[in-house]
């Protein structure tokens, strides 16, 4: 595979021809530009957004590219992420977000704001004078290092710098972004100087050093190449996609294998959006197979009821969700932002509806319930851990790669409500909204309040009478399915994941009217455990439980602010089902507006709940083992609460936030992932900091997945070695008593391989 563009290379007139005769059978998206929203929803997340990105100041995110170019900063940067390390990232979402709202909205703020940051970039691109422009900290000995074949790459960290190639991907999407959207010629001249660097950076560097290059976190950078081969057409960047293609993923999805285990998922998901663009524009159909094979793997099979996938930022065991139910760090919204996308381009590549299901599911429920539809802000992770919470991000405080992509989200909310192939219009989703079709002189106006009314209305607006298919999505949860024409109702075969086809002579005026039903299921977890949640339609169902303990609500400018940390509420005391899921479905009272009323709860659409603890998950017991199960599951609770109770800090090795969180450093490591959990080993040696707040732990105890034998390792705290208390279990005991900051450093001696550390654990006794 590692030549494949070769195998292609038939001759790229040709396949240039290939392109442009496809393309007109090809269903493509209407630019942003091109549809306008109402009120509604998703209006508002919209109007919320634009608020949030005029409070970012250009000047405190542009400081690191200054910095880095040894040129004096006009303000100081940001905390948070963007100075401890991924220095610059949220400078590239920045740059996306302005171009996509902008096109949403026309607001000329955005416009200037996004000029004067490319113009900004170019200057310091100038001062570099070789190409390159970042905001990554020491970035041009880092790079020199790389150029020079000087690479140690692990999950997130190459050569002990915090995933730099991803950082930069976000340079070049919103580079991409700024002059695919706005025409901004300024930025495609700085992309393609960015390009070109990148490829002499890596032009002495061999097939294996690149690949261990690519072990560590690099986004889409492959797409990156893909698409400055289509702005230059030159054969140059589409070779270099390729070659910094993740083979180590790309392979096992090539032959239709799951290896996704474990693996850390926001890492894999942009690779294969990579692997999908290069596959369409060489014609490569087992990349493209292998992008879907991936698609639906992750879709229906590790992936909740709102659409997120993985706890903790790692893919879970298809066939064991327990971890994902317990955790306060469910699916990451920055998941779903490239699943959608991954969703969109297989849908347009595909011509295949039933993307579009995964796609509307994921939107209503967990990109749209990501922001606080009010005060602004964006959520990490989205817990589905009964009782729990999420948190919010701040404009001053939170730089997180969830708030990277958070504001693109909600930019970008008109891009597939309709699509179109060469002269035929499609409907693709109920959302409020205008869309202006120039070039065929053709607009159709949509009025819905779906999902709180299941109908649309859609109003034909053209100069001249015209002939056309208007092609209206039949979604697979719509039931009685019913379309009118200018009050005539039409007969139909309206057949679930289809589209219906109303082809005539429209004129100005015409007015469809699409009516349907929806009812209330109740949809398992992947795994088949008793976990289920209610579902309206395409609408995940939940109730707020209480709004005490919120902790850190809004967060802080603290390195795990993005994390729902406060009290666990026992999951034995959470509503449960009893007996036939069934009664459960039948009790439900309806109240208005996707309201229901489940005895002492009340249901509504998830997307609505904020400030509040939350229950979207529910267990369902016979009658006959709902007594032992339960106790079973409290005296779990009891024992893991109490563990909790009197941990300090910990750290889950292998597990990149929580790493990063604990200032990991290591060489000559290796991370993976055995029997349901993550290790790190090294033959060389890692450390990491943890705080023993107010000095109030004892032990710290080192659990191992293998053997923890210490005749091969060396353990310094505070640069002195230490001595075991215990070793028993796979686990380490050390005294750190009367010690508040913890810096452990584990050598190996002679390289020899240390055991696989599980985790890292501060207790008071």
């Amino acid at each position: 595979m590692r030549n494949f563009l070769m195998k292609y290379r038939i001759s790229y007139c040709l396949l240039g021809l290939f392109l442009a005769s496809s393309a007109a059978a090809q269903m493509q998206s209407f630019n942003l530009k091109d549809v306008r929203l109402k009120d509604g929803p998703f209006k508002n997340a919209q109007d919320v957004d634009l608020k949030y990105i005029l409070a970012l100041n250009p000047d405190k995110l542009l400081a690191p590219y200054f910095i880095a170019a040894d040129l004096p900063p006009k303000s100081d940067r940001y905390g948070n992420w963007e100075s401890s390390g991924l220095d610059g990232h949220i400078a590239g979402h920045y740059l996306s977000a302005l171009a996509m709202m902008y096109a949403s909205t026309g607001n000329a703020e955005l416009k200037n704001r996004l000029d004067y940051m490319v113009s900004e970039l170019a200057v310091c691109q100038d001062k570099n004078g070789n190409g390159y422009v970042g905001g990554i900290p020491q970035g041009k000995v880092f790079w020199n290092r790389i150029h020079n074949g000087d690479v140690d790459g692990s999950n997130f960290g190459l050569n002990n710098t915090w995933v730099p190639l991803y950082n930069i991907h976000k340079l070049f999407a919103g580079l991409n972004d700024a002059y695919q959207y706005t025409g901004n010629e300024k930025a495609k001249d700085v992309l393609i100087k960015l390009g070109d660097w990148f490829i002499e950076l890596i032009r002495p560097l061999s097939e294996e050093q690149i690949q261990n290059i690519l072990k560590t976190e690099h986004g889409g950078i492959n797409e990156s190449f893909a698409d400055l081969y289509i702005i230059t057409k030159n054969i140059k960047y589409l070779e270099t996609a390729e070659k910094i293609s993740h083979l180590a993923l790309l392979n096992p999805l090539l032959q239709k294998e799951d290896k996704l285990t474990g693996l850390h998922a926001n890492t894999q998901i942009p690779k294969v959006i990579g692997f999908e663009k290069i596959a369409v524009l060489s014609g490569n159909k087992e990349w493209s197979e292998a992008a879907q094979f991936f698609w639906e793997n992750v879709t229906q099979k590790r992936s909740v009821a709102f659409g997120g996938n993985s706890f903790a930022e790692h893919f879970n065991p298809v066939d064991d969700f327990s971890s994902m139910v317990k955790s306060n760090q469910g699916p990451e919204t920055c998941n779903s932002y490239n699943m959608e996308r991954l969703s969109k381009a297989l849908f347009l590549d595909k011509n295949d509806i039933s993307y579009l299901d995964f796609y509307e599911r994921t939107l209503y429920n967990h990109i749209l319930s990501s922001q606080h539809p009010e005060k602004g802000g964006f959520v990490y992770f989205t817990p589905i851990r009964p009782n729990h919470y999420r948190v919010y991000s701040q404009p001053e405080t939170s730089m997180w790669c969830c708030v990277g992509s958070g504001l693109e989200n909600h930019s970008k909310y008109g891009e597939l409500i309709y699509s179109h192939t060469d002269n035929d219009v499609f409907v693709n989703l109920f959302i409020a909204s205008t869309l202006q079709w120039t070039e065929k002189d053709i607009e159709i106006e949509q009025r819905t309040k779906f999902p709180f009314e299941n109908s649309t209305d859609l109003i034909l607006k053209m100069k001249k009478s015209k002939t056309f298919s208007l092609n209206i999505r039949c979604p697979k949860w719509a039931e009685n399915f019913e379309i009118s024409i200018n009050g005539k109702i039409q007969k139909i075969e309206a057949k679930p994941s289809s589209y219906v086809i109303l082809t005539r002579k429209w004129k100005s005026g015409d007015q469809i009217t699409v009516k349907f039903k929806t009812t209330t299921h109740l949809e398992g977890l992947p795994d088949g455990s008793n976990w289920s949640a209610f579902v309206n339609g395409p609408i995940v169902l939940a109730a707020k439980t209480s709004n005490k303990d919120l902790d850190g609500l809004f967060a802080d400018d603290s390195r795990m602010g993005h994390i729902a940390a406060g009290k666990y509420y026992p999951l034995d005391q959470a509503y449960e089902m009893i007996g036939e899921k069934s009664a459960y479905i039948a009790k439900l009272k309806e109240l208005g507006n996707l309201h229901f009323r489940l005895d002492s709860l009340e249901l509504q659409p998830f997307f609505e709940i904020h400030d509040s603890r939350y229950q979207m998950y529910f267990q369902n017991y016979t009658k006959e083992q709902y007594q032992e199960k339960h106790a079973l599951l409290k005296q779990q609770e009891i024992e893991a609460l109490a563990l909790e109770a009197k941990t300090i800090d910990k750290i889950n090795c292998g597990e990149q936030q929580s790493e990063v969180d604990h200032r990991y450093k290591g060489e000559k490591s290796d991370s993976g992932y055995d029997d349901t959990m993550a290790w790190r080993s090294t033959r060389s040696y890692i450390s990491y900091q943890l705080l023993n707040k107010n000095k109030s732990g004892k032990y710290l105890d080192i659990s191992c997945t293998d053997d923890s034998k210490t005749d091969k390792i060396t353990i310094f705290i505070n640069e002195k070695p230490t001595q075991i208390i215990s070793l028993q279990n796979k686990t380490i005991r050390l005294n750190i008593e009367k010690i508040e900051i913890v810096n452990i450093t584990i050598k190996s001696i002679g390289g020899s391989n240390s055991p696989k550390f599980h985790q890292f654990r501060i207790l008071k006794d």
